[in-house]
């Protein structure tokens, strides 16, 4: 199985937020790899990570960081795929490694999701690659239409709490 997508994080302390991109990938049965590399650390595995990571079969690269959350756009700088960064909360609530991945020079995108977003970049990753693949399209319409249903049953349940003043 070839793997389509790449997860990289900085260290395996980053897994806790970034097996959450691990799982949604599983659950659309999108073969994946992951791998901790560090920018200031291991910045030659990253290089040949990074360049050779097209002619390995992959589509999107989903890199997570914190603090100085260099890592996405170290990659980016490197590959011509795209590369979604997800801030890892460290320090300073996060804004330290938001503006470390949101801050990139022309001609050098990494999209940019959520602190702790791992699941949507994988959901982004998927929207990004079903473009191009149609029964992937159908299972995230499927997703979205799940999460619809979701909010449709949350309020029906919210019709059954009672308060004095409530009005519906």
């Amino acid at each position: 199985m070839t793997p389509k997508v790449s997860i990289i994080m900085g260290s395996t302390s980053d897994l806790s937020v970034m097996e959450m991109a691990a799982r949604t990938l599983d659950e659309f049965e999108v073969p994946f790899e992951m791998n901790a590399l560090s920018a200031h650390r291991t910045p030659d595995e990253v290089e040949k990570f990074a360049r050779s990571a097209q002619k390995r079969g992959i589509k999107v690269i989903i890199a997570g960081a914190g603090m100085a959350a260099h890592l996405p756009g170290v990659i980016a700088a490197m590959t011509p795929l795209p590369v979604i960064g997800v801030p890892i909360k460290v320090g300073l609530e996060g804004l330290d490694s938001i503006l470390s991945i949101l801050q990139m020079p022309p001609g050098i995108p990494v999209a940019t999701v959520t602190v702790n977003g791992a699941q949507n970049a994988a959901i982004l990753a998927l929207q990004m690659m079903a473009t191009g693949d149609q029964e992937l399209m159908e299972k995230l319409v499927a997703f979205k239409e799940k999460l619809k249903d979701k909010i449709v049953k949350a309020n029906s349940e919210l019709a059954a709490v009672k308060f004095n003043f409530k009005t519906n």
